[in-house]
């Protein structure tokens, strides 16, 4: 059980946070489809800067400075996207489309630049065997602070500063304002556009953070791929009807799903059961996504405004 719950956090703070990042965006009113391409640019920033400084610092600084530059990485194609959609008004499903194409484009060039391959490796060497004292927590100790790793802390302080600030402070009133109804935050005197670029920026920013997140407990190289991740969290959004209390839930969930997937051979009572083929439990979090989307079909929860393009001259 622990080695379960262990995983799935893995597999969940990802989500979680790109998810969280997703809804920034669409709040504001943009549609943001870029997260997978946000995530893999993120990840890849991060993931080079490891494998060019590895030895050079100790591993949990240089996984700090990985994932601010991660974040860095993300807002730079945000800046894309929002220049795109806010500025020039294109259609917002085609710039995140392309930018989904040029990340792991751009990725896989620099990798053969730098490495033989496309793949870049990292040391697998950023977990904390024991947080003292916090490790001898009954259930909860084995499962957050042994063999554990800062991404999954950061991951859950992203999640509560966030919960505050759409929740709680101006600048998150106007962004949720921003998404339902921009011709009465202009009306206030509040730049349309201003919250929107905020809105984007934010939501780049924890995409890339999230590709960094993904990769440094699951794996052991950077290989341009996220898995679907980012897509998964559009859907992890969109359950959860673009209500931040509920990203939390569905990211457990949809991250049980990937556990199951990526280690049932682990689980005993599923390594067991001979009968079903690996290939059942590596589509399963794809079938969830459909099964759960089809259950939330009905009235949208969606921002009123969103993907329309806010003209002032229409005031």
């Amino acid at each position: 059980m622990i080695f379960l719950l262990q995983q799935m956090l893995f597999f969940s703070m990802p989500l979680m946070v790109v998810a969280v990042g997703g809804l920034f965006s669409e709040r504001s009113g943009i549609v943001n489809i870029a997260l997978e391409g946000m995530m893999i640019f993120g990840g890849f920033v991060g993931i080079l800067f490891l494998f060019l400084f590895t030895g050079r610092m100790s591993g949990q600084y240089a996984l700090a400075i990985a994932m601010g530059l991660a974040t860095l990485a993300g807002m730079f194609l945000g800046l894309m996207h929002a220049y795109a959609s806010v500025t020039m008004k294109a259609n917002q499903a085609i710039s995140g489309m392309a930018l989904n194409i040029l990340a792991p484009a751009v990725a896989v060039f620099v990798a053969k630049e730098v490495t033989p391959s496309e793949l870049i490796p990292f040391r697998q060497r950023f977990f904390i065997p024991v947080v003292p004292v916090l490790a001898d927590i009954p259930i909860l100790g084995p499962v957050l602070f042994q063999r554990a790793y800062i991404t999954t802390y950061v991951a859950i302080a992203v999640f509560v500063v966030s919960l505050i600030v759409i929740k709680k402070t101006r600048f998150g009133l106007r962004l949720r304002a921003s998404g339902e109804h921009p011709h009465a935050l202009d009306a206030a005197g509040v730049k349309v556009s201003r919250i929107r670029y905020a809105g984007v920026l934010i939501s780049g920013g924890l995409a890339g953070l999230g590709g960094i997140i993904f990769f440094i407990p699951t794996s052991v190289e950077f290989s341009a791929s996220v898995s679907g991740y980012g897509f998964l969290a559009i859907a992890v959004l969109v359950f959860s009807r673009w209500e931040i209390k509920r990203i939390i839930a569905t990211s457990f969930f949809f991250g049980l799903m990937q556990t199951i997937a990526s280690a049932f051979s682990g689980i005993p009572f599923l390594a067991e059961i001979s009968f079903i083929p690996a290939e059942f439990y590596r589509m399963l979090p794809y079938v969830a996504t459909l099964v759960v989307l089809s259950l939330s079909r009905g009235e949208s929860a969606a921002p009123a405004a969103i993907g329309v393009p806010y003209d002032v001259s229409a005031r």
